[in-house]
């Protein structure tokens, strides 16, 4: 009978810290990227038929990726999110998680997306090094400039690229498309969301556009940078030769950000949450099944 309890404190253990690490690294907010990765591999299928194999390792090496990217960012930002009462509760700040076991936890995901990128192929090993220095550069980018937001969606924006690479071997420009509308979304919501930190950031000296310039002008540029996701989605469409009933997806895509952006003012923050998660998870899944339904109809 020991021995059994031992056994199920042990799991009730392991289960709590994976839940805490899912937690720590916003496990769910996987899904504003992995829709535009999984889209680039629809595309790609035409020409490129996948296996369910790729598709496992496309999904393991973006899990990886996001998981390495998201631990070091949180132990890289813990002693500044410490002293922001917003983040103070994040895991390692609030001592669920000490540095030593993030550490752990960024080490094993590195190594989940490097293994992932070798089982898809030796030119997707080769890249898997250079872009986990640029997820990882990112944490640093608000110490010195306020395009932080703008690198950020660069270097998710990635994912796209990688996973086109992993099915076809190649690098088309094409793609580049779905990567810029990807990059352009992110950057905008996240000037959003860093307008809760205003305040916080200009008396730590830390970069954003909000801080810099204000919400209101920071807003405005938000909304530019999602008329351009737009724009690049539609370039997309037209060069891809897409079935016209994309049309239908990208209009409710349009406006899902026109939505957004009403939840969103500069006097009035309160809705950020459900426009950071709620709506922008409803784009990235549209957009995906607008991938997936015209390439049906083709």
């Amino acid at each position: 009978m020991s021995f059994e309890n031992n056994i199920v404190s042990l799991t009730s253990l392991l289960k709590k810290k994976i839940l805490v690490y899912g937690r720590m690294i916003k496990f769910s907010h996987t899904i504003f990227a992995l829709p535009f990765a999984l889209s680039a591999v629809v595309m790609a299928w035409e020409n490129h038929a996948p296996s369910i194999s790729d598709f496992f390792w496309i999904l393991m090496a973006m899990v990886g990726a996001r998981s390495a990217a998201m631990g070091f960012n949180r132990i890289v930002d813990a002693d500044i999110d410490l002293k922001n009462q917003r983040t103070a509760i994040r895991e390692i700040p609030s001592g669920l998680l000490s540095k030593k076991e993030g550490f752990l936890f960024v080490a094993l995901s590195c190594l989940l997306f490097i293994f992932s990128a070798a089982m898809l192929s030796s030119l997707c090993f080769i890249l898997s090094f250079p872009v986990l220095l640029f997820l990882f550069f990112y944490s640093y980018t608000k110490r010195f400039t306020k395009y932080c937001h703008l690198y950020l969606g660069f270097a998710i924006s990635l994912a796209p690229i990688g996973a086109w690479v992993a099915i076809t071997g190649t690098l088309s420009w094409s793609i580049i498309f779905l990567s810029l509308s990807l990059m352009t979304y992110i950057a905008g919501f996240d000037i959003l969301y860093a307008c809760q930190d205003i305040d916080f950031d200009q008396n730590q000296g830390l970069f954003s556009l909000p801080a810099n310039m204000g919400p209101k002008k920071a807003m405005r540029i938000s909304s530019m940078l999602h008329v351009a996701t737009f724009i690049f989605l539609f370039i997309m469409y037209v060069i891809f030769d897409m079935h016209p009933v994309f049309l239908v997806f990208l209009g409710i895509i349009v406006l899902l950000l026109i939505a957004e952006h009403k939840l969103v003012t500069p006097d009035n923050l309160k809705h950020i949450n459900i426009a950071f998660f709620h709506v922008n998870s409803l784009i990235s899944v549209i957009l995906f099944i607008g991938v997936l339904v015209q390439g049906f109809f083709r």
